[in-house]
């Protein structure tokens, strides 16, 4: 306190000097309406540098978190382009997929069904659909999904059919390379979900890795072009005359959920034809 004393005192001049100041500005402020309007617009103007700056420090220091944001909104954006570019990709191929599977021919009708039972963790698989005899299903009929072959009818009842999966080592049916007159038999080898083998195609068919396998049509069962996979790889067989494909499977026999039962009109007529011919042998 007696050092407060000390320099009030010995800065009294100018603490007076001060006051006096301040009580001659306060006075001028209230007595004389240009200079309080001088010294307001001053004063606003002195604000309003002092806001801008201090704006414009703070501003700079949420650089950074606007960035961020920005970046958030850039990646989410980039996210949906993929899932767009995706669905478009997704929209092509099936529309490709019913291409190869639909055949547009009055020979053929297609009859909807849901799977109610799948197995696949077998070598010999089957599985259930949830329409039978009234719906029109036959033993030997076809079965695909959405996107290629699934496998054939085999038992049939009033409501439900149980189908022989292509996830069947009893399972053979009649393929070849699409746009090759070559044809092989294609079964599964017990093992891999995802892929079956093409056998006995002569070593001078020509072939790619990528090339689409398709249902040969010679079996009153598939139409012709029916698509089953894409060729991943081949060698030759233990004689060295034929090849061996691996066929990757178009199918998800995992997801297996949709799928159409082919109905071939000419069906028993073929048979019976084949059947007399080779009684008459």
């Amino acid at each position: 306190m007696k050092k407060l004393l000390a320099f009030l005192v010995a800065k009294r001049r100018w603490i007076l000097l001060i006051l006096c100041e301040i009580i001659s500005f306060l006075l001028i402020y209230r007595n004389n309406a240009y200079q309080r309007n001088v010294m307001l617009s001053s004063a606003n103007t002195i604000t309003a540098s002092i806001s801008s700056v201090s704006h414009r420090f703070f501003s700079y220091f949420d650089l950074q978190h606007a960035n961020y944001e920005l970046m958030e909104r850039n990646k989410a954006l980039e996210l949906e382009a993929l899932r767009l570019r995706s669905h478009i990709q997704t929209l092509v191929h099936d529309t490709v997929s019913y291409q190869h599977l639909f055949v547009q021919d009055d020979q053929y009708e297609y009859i909807t069904a849901g799977i109610v039972k799948n197995s696949t963790a077998r070598v010999r698989n089957y599985f259930t659909i949830n329409k039978g005899y009234k719906d029109g299903i036959r033993p030997d009929m076809g079965v695909v999904s959405p996107v290629g072959i699934a496998g054939i009818v085999m038992t049939v009842t009033n409501n439900f059919s149980v189908v022989l999966s292509l996830l069947n080592t009893q399972f053979n049916i009649s393929a070849k390379v699409m746009h090759h007159n070559y044809s092989g038999s294609l079964s599964w080898d017990g093992i891999d979900t995802r892929y079956a083998y093409l056998k006995e195609l002569p070593t001078y068919a020509t072939f790619q890795i990528g090339d689409t396998v398709v249902t040969s049509g010679f079996s009153s069962i598939f139409p012709p072009d029916i698509l089953i996979g894409v060729v991943e790889s081949y060698n030759k067989q233990r004689d060295d005359n034929f090849y061996s494909l691996k066929v990757r499977l178009a199918t998800d026999f995992l997801s297996l959920n949709s799928l159409f039962v082919i109905r071939n009109k000419l069906q028993e007529e073929q048979l019976e034809a084949e059947k007399e011919a080779m009684s008459n042998d």
